[in-house]
């Protein structure tokens, strides 16, 4: 048990008001680590163990209040967990007192935002459906979470948000990608792919389990890769606020050692990036944009997230 569920459990738990999901996913812990932040733990049916997610909640909340609040979803990349966007990505200064949930939920250290397909078998860890059924109705039903929503990511939670908005056509009225691997199929002969991301956090991070396990075989499983790859969902976003944003791999403004080496996994999600921007433009989708020097790191996602906060909440508010 970790620390924040021991702290949670000590102090009396789930609050009452924390109506469960309708699979039974329910709250068993809460714990404020200062001011508006909230942190819960989740017993879930389709998770192998507790998952955590973190709130900052607006001004003047309240779990008995007479109205709700609209959402902006954070997701954390790959190796991350839900505290991610609070301790590198300030959120807290970003959001300051504006008039919004933040919901920053665990997605697992490489979880891929999706239902993994388990050779066909399914079943855990099922990442949507924690998020997307279970947890958004524990939050509308106990923490006053309303239902316009907009939702954005970095890494891997870039890549989520987009498939998570064109999977789920109606749940999210803005989405955002920061240095996301938007294209899951995108091949090069003499590079980085994104299966080979896939392939290297699930080792990383699950090394009893088969990188095939999350998606199947990119080739022999290709309908399954197709049906989660936001490039291939692409026509599936239209009405949907859009932004997307990735460095080129280079240093740049932000990076300690402008001279110093290339982030190849930086210049994939840009390489990427560019192509699901292209195809949208194609489709006559409107798109913004901001492709700049840079890496795969913390400092250009803060930059980006406060760049794109704006039209972000102004779709939800």
């Amino acid at each position: 048990m970790t620390g924040t569920e021991n702290m949670s459990m000590a102090t009396g738990g789930a609050a009452p008001s924390a109506a469960p999901a309708d699979d039974g996913a329910t709250v068993v812990g809460e714990h404020r680590p200062r001011g508006r932040v909230l942190d819960l733990a989740v017993r879930s049916p389709v998770l192998p163990g507790v998952a955590h997610a973190r709130l900052l909640l607006p001004p003047g909340w309240s779990r008995d209040a007479h109205r709700t609040w609209p959402v902006l979803w954070l997701l954390h990349g790959s190796g991350a967990e839900h505290t991610a966007w609070t301790d590198h990505g300030g959120v807290e200064e970003l959001i300051g007192d504006r008039d919004v949930i933040v919901a920053m939920p665990d997605g697992g250290r490489c979880g891929n935002y999706t239902d993994w397909w388990n050779r066909g078998d399914g079943g855990a860890p099922k990442w949507e459906t924690f998020h997307l059924a279970e947890l958004r109705q524990i939050l509308e039903r106990g923490y006053r979470a309303g239902t316009r929503r907009a939702v954005a990511g970095n890494g891997t939670g870039g890549m989520g948000a987009l498939a998570y908005a064109a999977r789920h056509r109606g749940l999210f009225r803005a989405a955002a990608s920061f240095s996301g691997p938007v294209h899951t199929l995108h091949r090069d002969p003499h590079g980085l792919d994104v299966a080979d991301l896939v392939e290297l956090t699930v080792a990383i991070a699950e090394p009893a389990r088969d990188w095939t396990d999350v998606w199947g075989d990119p080739d022999e499983q290709r309908v399954v890769w197709r049906q989660h790859n936001p490039f291939d969902l692409a026509d599936r976003l239209a009405g949907v606020h859009l932004h997307v944003s990735a460095g080129d791999g280079r240093p740049g403004p932000y990076d300690p050692e402008p001279g110093t080496g290339h982030d190849v996994v930086e210049a994939l999600a840009g390489a990427v990036s560019r192509e699901f921007a292209g195809k949208l433009k194609k489709l006559g989708i409107p798109i913004s944009t901001h492709f700049y020097r840079g890496t795969h790191s913390w400092p250009y996602w803060r930059r980006e997230l406060r760049a794109a906060l704006p039209a972000l909440l102004a779709a939800i508010g």
